[in-house]
């Protein structure tokens, strides 16, 4: 059974969950969208634990009508077959009690953050900017079918039909949880469409993998911005808009420049500038109190260097290799269509094996 303290946070989560459910569906709020995004977020956070306490209470009462029937004098064989499903159900209350417990626990649950993605073409020319495409379409696709929302925030592809680099914004259930791990270096080993002999070649595209800050998180002084604004210009140099639409923040304390030109509005683009920014200055932060703390890494999958090669796709094999917990799938075609649970769920256990592991000790 739950701790009473524990039972009571929940009963008031369940109050807040209903509350916002009345709130969501309020025409007023609902066109107020700065308000009725914060409160979506609120509600979809919510959503698991109290879809998990409801399991909980309907097995409560489930066991309450089997003692029921236990205690009383009816048929001998009913009311053994009702003593052992009574025991069965116990057994599943401890399990859903374990589970609420650990999810109302911040060091066990971490919560939902919306998150930002930047990959850019490495070593390799032609061929590291065709895999940075590819890896931008396993992401999407990975993001559709988990249902998150896809914001693109910047786009900067090659002559050739390659990407140089990309940002885009995930939110949604599990997206930071499950995405959290892929910032490194991506190796990919094939033979490409240029090479006449064919023989193989290896190529990078590097991840980033940034979290958006709330406003309580991080606070920019106006005065440490310059901002520029000019033409935005596509591939080769052409201009690609007529007016200065295209804007580029520097961050003058940490010299953190971000360049936005895909929107035709000034205001867009610079709107999308500053929440990149925002991310790069607080994942900075975040890099270099990680660091310093020693306890810390030992419970973190990989070193945390944004350098470290995390991955190989190897495409003569059809083998997708994560080399920071020897973790190996011959699915490669499936996991660049998107199917990326196989990966998502070992990284995922790794880490929590590694924290579980800093726990003992």
């Amino acid at each position: 059974m739950l701790r009473p303290n524990d039972e009571a946070k929940l009963v008031k989560s369940q109050e807040r969950f209903r509350e916002l459910e009345s709130l969501l569906a309020d025409a007023n709020i609902a066109s107020d969208q700065s308000q009725y995004g914060k409160l979506a977020k609120e509600f979809s956070s919510l959503g698991g634990v109290i879809e998990r306490y409801r399991s909980y209470l309907k097995t409560v009462d489930q066991i309450r009508e089997l003692e029921e029937i236990v205690k009383a004098k009816g048929d001998p064989e009913f009311r053994e077959l009702a003593t052992a499903e009574l025991r069965d159900l116990e057994s599943q209350l401890q399990k859903q009690a374990q589970e609420l417990t650990d999810f109302l626990d911040p060091s066990k649950n971490e919560p939902d953050k919306d998150i930002i993605i930047e990959i850019r073409a490495g070593t390799g020319g032609l061929e590291a900017s065709l895999f940075a495409g590819d890896l931008y379409r396993m992401y999407t696709k990975y993001a559709d079918l988990k249902g998150w929302k896809l914001e693109l925030m910047s786009y900067v592809d090659t002559e050739a039909g390659g990407v140089k680099e990309v940002t885009f914004s995930l939110s949604g259930r599990e997206c930071s949880k499950r995405l959290k791990w892929e910032s490194g270096a991506h190796r990919v080993q094939r033979v490409p469409t240029t090479e006449a002999s064919g023989r193989i070649h290896t190529s990078a595209v590097t991840v980033a993998i940034l979290f958006e800050p709330e406003e309580i998180d991080l606070e920019i002084n106006p005065k440490d911005l310059k901002i520029d604004v000019y033409r935005s210009s596509g591939p080769g140099g052409q201009s690609v808009n007529t007016t200065d639409s295209a804007v580029r923040i520097t961050h003058l304390p940490t010299n953190t420049v971000v360049v936005c030109q895909d929107e035709r509005s000034q205001l867009k683009n610079r709107a999308k500038a500053m929440r990149i920014l925002r991310a790069r200055i607080l994942d900075h932060m975040q890099q270099e109190a990680f660091q310093k703390e020693s306890a810390l890494r030992k419970s973190q999958v990989g070193s945390g260097d944004r350098s470290e090669k995390i991955r190989t796709y190897n495409f003569p094999d059809r083998r997708v290799t994560d080399h920071r917990i020897g973790f190996t799938s011959h699915q490669l075609e499936s996991i660049l269509n998107g199917d990326m649970d196989e990966l998502t769920n070992a990284l995922m256990a790794a880490e929590k094996d590694l924290k579980e592991k800093a726990e003992v000790k």
